[in-house]
Formats: C-alpha cells, structure tokens, sequence
C-alpha cells in the first residue's frame, strides 16, 4: 500500500492526543502529589470509565489477542474471564480503596500498603516489585506503539525511533498534566478505539465471508482447521496447565495504575457506577479477535502473529480505514503505557525515594514528574528497542511479577493478623522463585512461573505472619472499619 493517508490519520492522532494532554493542565499546578498524581481525587462517573475501560484493553486488543487467536484460537478467550474478572475488582475493592485514599491520604498502591504495615522498608519493596510488572507492561504498548509506525510509514519509520517518537509524546503531556492528562487522553482514545475496532471487523468479516455475521468464519474454521478450536489451543507450545494458571496470575495482580485510577475518583459512588458500565465497552475486542480468526485461513504463512490485524488490514480494506486502524491501534498502546509509566514514577519517588531521603512533599511531585524521562528513555526505550518476545508472553510475566505483591493485599482486606514481616518474605520468596522460573527454568511442569511464586509465597506469608508480632490493633482496625467484610473479627472484638 503506497498511500500516505494511512500514515497521515495516524499522526494526526498523536498531534490530537498530544494537544489533548497537554491542555488538562487547565492552569492547575503540578507541583502537587495529589494533584498529578491522582488528579486532586476529581474524577467523574464517565471519564473514569473511559480511563479505566480504554486503560485495560490496550495493543492486546488490536495485536496481542488477534496474535493469539491467529496462533492458537480459543485459548485467546481466557481474556473474556480476565476482564470480567476486573470489572467485580473495580466494583468491590475499588470504593474501599478510594476511602483509604481520601481518609488516610494515599496517593499510591504501596503508601497505602507502608501505612497498613508501618513499614516504608514494606511499601518500598512493594513498589519495587509492582515496577517491574509495570516496566513490563509499558515495554509490550510501546513495541505495539513503534510497530504501528513502522507499517504506516511502509518502514520510512523504524522501530527503534518510533519507540523514541511515542514516548517522547506521552512524556510531554504526562509531565505537564499527570494523571488529568490520562484521564483526558484515554477518554478520548477509549472513544475512537471502541469505533475503529468495530468498523474494521464488520468490513473485514464481510471481505471474508460476505456477510456481517461471526458464524460465517467460525463455520469455515470448523471445517477447515477444527483445531483452533479446542483448548489448550493449536501450535501444541501451550499447555492446559499454563493456560489455566495464566489465567489465576492474572487475576491475582493488583497493578498500581488501576490502584492510582480509583482514587482519582470524585467519591465511592462514582466508582461503582463506573464499573457497573465496563462490561459495555469490553466488547471492543470481539470483532478484533475475530479478524484473527480470519487470518488463519486468510493469511496462513504469515511470520508474526501479532501483526494478522494489520496484515490483513493492509491487503483487503480501504486505506482511510487502515489510517484510522493504526490510529485506533496507537491510540490502544498509548493509552494503556500512560498510566503504567506514571504509576512507576510516581510510586518510586513517593514510596522509596521519599523515605529514603527524607524528601518532602513538594520536592517529591516534583521529582516524580522529572523521573518519567530517565523511566523511559533509559529503561523502557532499550527493552522494547529489543523487542524481547511475543506482546501476550510479555504481558504474563509482567503480571506474573506483580502477582507476588498479593499478600500485602490479603492483609488489607481479608486477614488483620497478616504482619509486616510475613507479607515481607511472602513477596521475597515469591519474587526469587518468578525471576527464576521466568529466566533460568522457563515454566517448569508447564506451569506459570508467577503461579510456582505464588506456591511458595502465600504459604511463607501464613506462617512467618503467625510467629512475628502483628501490626499494631488500632492501625488494623483503622483499615479493617473500610475493608472488612461484615462480622469479621480480630482477636474476639468486631471491627466492622
């Protein structure tokens, strides 16, 4: 395709959601913890869902998804329980975490993990571990990112500077308006990728089969190649098992940004009615993965199941529509690698450098606005210039990392004896058995490496807690009279 329209609507997007970022400021100062880094605790019923919505569906749902139903079909479908899943997190955590944000003054994950703990030493480990799911995370949108560049300009734009172009946009307008800017920016994005993913599906569904209906292709795969259709999938690199204990890993992780999202609402309320209405918007990705189906039969030889998408895109639909695909796509990446970025910037400054020199308040938004640019130039920008694997393995290690932090969680909601020491060498030896699992002895049994963590953490957490001294009653209590479930006691005394 030798238009120049693809590439034009694309960069057209990035001018518009630059300008977009950039003008949430609104004359409010940043200099500010609770202003940049949870929008002053301001946000509405509507933008929260678009953030929230636009946030989790990201360059999996325009290129890992279809990449996975193109190389292994319905084992793609875990997504389906993964999203489901987050949307009862949101509705049940996400009011009470707004209430610890607003009565104990959190403005991250892991401050509100130091606090129920009394441990910075705790909240500075966490935010460590978080980080490197985080980094993993933005790493997969930012190679989603570059690579629609690389298409769109028919490789004018390598990889390697478009990774440069998308990072220092969303570097500028993150910096300037913090999470107001991603608030604005995916609200926006979450709009255009919902239209974008459901005009190309309908009109490639029909270049495929005639019709507009999903059963057309579903029926041609039956015939044709039946095992697309049968679990653990096709290719035979996947097992059931990792299949099944994906799944549970990523559902145990509590990334940060989500955290970060439900205290920039406006109240309680507002995030329940926000995730009463994300189920609407999770039906972006349906005519997305079929467009993967497709291209098993459409486009059999193809050498990187990420991009079937695009391929097919490129080779059967309209070049304004192929445009406003790689807008839509970039729009995904983007608004998924905001949030992440932030999260790590904002919870390294205010959970680990804070207390480590004594820093404070001002000088630490400051220093979390100023420490975006050493986050993705130095770090992300190499690793994703390297492009270290498929978009969806990238995603479940990540999460794989971030599942380790879930002690921390059980004792904030579930369990008040759980102790500092215990969620402490939970995370330790949960986080050792992933980094070795994930590097030395890949997935071994075919099982997850973040679920092996999991094995060895929840139990040293259960059993170092019950020997160590707990957290002190009335800081329990302080969290418990939010989070626990009704009747839950703590040494014989209700604290509901």
């Amino acid at each position: 395709m030798s238009s120049a329209w693809p590439l034009v609507i694309t960069l057209l997007y990035v001018a518009t959601a630059m300008l977009i970022g950039l003008r949430a400021q609104a004359g409010r100062s940043m200099n500010n913890l609770e202003e940049w880094g949870v929008a002053g605790r301001s946000m509405g019923p509507v933008t929260l869902y678009l953030l929230i919505a636009a946030g989790s569906v990201s360059a999996y749902t325009f290129m890992g998804a279809p990449g996975w139903a193109y190389s292994k079909g319905v084992a793609v479908f875990y997504v389906a329980v993964y999203l489901a899943y987050l949307a009862l997190v949101a509705w049940y955590f996400g009011p009470k975490v707004w209430q610890f944000g607003e009565q104990f003054g959190h403005v991250t994950q892991a401050s509100a993990i130091a606090d129920r703990y009394q441990s910075p030493a705790l909240g500075a480990l966490s935010a460590l571990v978080m980080a490197v799911g985080s980094v993993a995370y933005a790493v997969l949108q930012t190679i989603g990112s570059a690579y629609i560049l690389f298409v769109m300009s028919g490789g004018q734009i390598p990889v390697w500077l478009g990774v440069l172009l998308v990072l220092a946009c969303i570097a500028v307008y993150l910096y300037a308006s913090g999470q107001r800017a991603i608030g604005r920016t995916n609200a926006f994005q979450g709009v255009l990728m919902l239209v974008v993913a459901w005009a190309v599906g309908l009109w490639a569904i029909h270049s495929a089969t005639g019709g507009l209906s999903f059963a057309g292709v579903f029926e041609r795969i039956t015939a044709e190649n039946p095992e697309f259709l049968t679990l653990p999938g096709a290719g035979g690199d996947m097992s059931f098992s990792f299949w099944t204990t994906s799944i549970i890993v990523s559902m145990f992780s509590f990334m940060p940004p989500v955290w970060t999202q439900w205290m920039s609402a406006s109240s309680a309320r507002t995030i329940r009615r926000s995730a009463t209405w994300l189920p609407t918007y999770y039906v972006v990705i349906l005519p997305m993965v079929v467009v993967g189906f497709i291209g098993i039969f459409s486009l059999p030889e193809l050498a990187r199941a990420d991009t079937v998408v695009l391929e097919y895109a490129m080779q059967h639909l309209p070049v304004v529509l192929v445009g406003l695909l790689g807008a839509g796509t970039l729009a995904a990446s983007m608004s998924s690698s905001e949030p992440f970025i932030h999260s790590v910037s904002l919870s390294v400054s205010k959970d680990v450098l804070q207390p480590l020199f004594k820093l404070s308040e001002g000088t630490t938004a400051k220093l979390a606005r100023l420490l975006i640019l050493p986050i993705m130039f130095l770090v992300i920008a190499p690793l994703a210039i390297a492009e270290p694997g498929s978009l969806v393995m990238i995603l479940l290690v990540g999460l794989g990392f971030a599942s380790q932090v879930l002690p921390a969680f059980i004792g904030m909601f579930f369990w008040p004896r759980a102790s500092r020491l215990g969620v402490m060498a939970g995370i330790l030896g949960g986080f050792v058995v992933t980094v070795a699992f994930t590097t030395l002895w890949r997935h071994p049994l075919g099982i997850h490496a973040g679920f092996w963590g999991l094995m060895v953490n929840l139990p040293l957490f259960v059993l170092v807690s019950l020997v160590t001294p707990a957290t002190r009653e009335e800081v329990v209590e302080r969290f418990f009279c939010i989070s626990a479930p009704r009747g839950l006691t703590r040494l014989g005394k209700r604290v509901s």
